[in-house]
């Protein structure tokens, strides 16, 4: 019987000790990676409409794949959209939204797509510009060649951001 309980007592101990471990790192380095991921989108907004301040609106917008949503002084708002393409959430976007309406920019804040194949939706910037101008979800519109779950996952980050301005303006703009 004293054999059967040492073993497991020594697992549970190491066990244990692993989790304050990893709770210890986590704790560590949670605000280095949250500054990180700030800094990340900071770039990637003054990538859409150059060097300006951008300002985090705190807003329940009913879509799960909408990350963030941060409005310029000069009202251009920008909807940080993380979808499903071929791999799960593996587009992760910044959505320009001008004073308009419509869309001015797409960002991209990470792709993990296959590469060669999905990460086609990044490289060929006649694709992402197909989507510029747009005010509201549209119907139709031409996909990469080979590179179909990604180009739907793109539209459909593209339509999503577009819907949650649409119905959350005021507050958004409001902010």
């Amino acid at each position: 019987m004293k054999d059967k309980v040492k073993p497991t007592i020594v697992l549970t101990i190491i066990c244990v000790i692993a989790s304050l471990l990893l709770v210890y790192a986590y704790e560590l380095t949670k605000d280095r990676i949250a500054d990180q991921k700030a800094q990340k989108f900071n770039s990637s907004v003054e990538a859409l409409f150059g060097k300006t301040e951008s300002k985090v609106v705190t807003l329940k917008c009913g879509y799960d794949e909408i990350k963030t949503i941060a409005v310029t002084p000069d009202k251009k708002t920008v909807v940080q959209v993380c979808t499903d393409g071929y791999s799960k959430e593996g587009i992760n976007i910044l959505v320009g939204i001008d004073k308009t309406g419509a869309v001015s920019g797409i960002e991209f804040v990470s792709l993990g797509e296959t590469p060669g194949l999905g990460s086609k939706v990044r490289d060929q910037e006649d694709f992402r510009k197909q989507f510029y101008g747009l005010t509201a979800p549209s119907e139709t519109f031409d996909a990469v060649s080979g590179a179909t779950f990604s180009s739907k996952g793109m539209k459909h980050a593209v339509d999503t951001a577009l819907k949650a301005y649409n119905e959350n303006k005021e507050a958004i703009i409001g902010g």
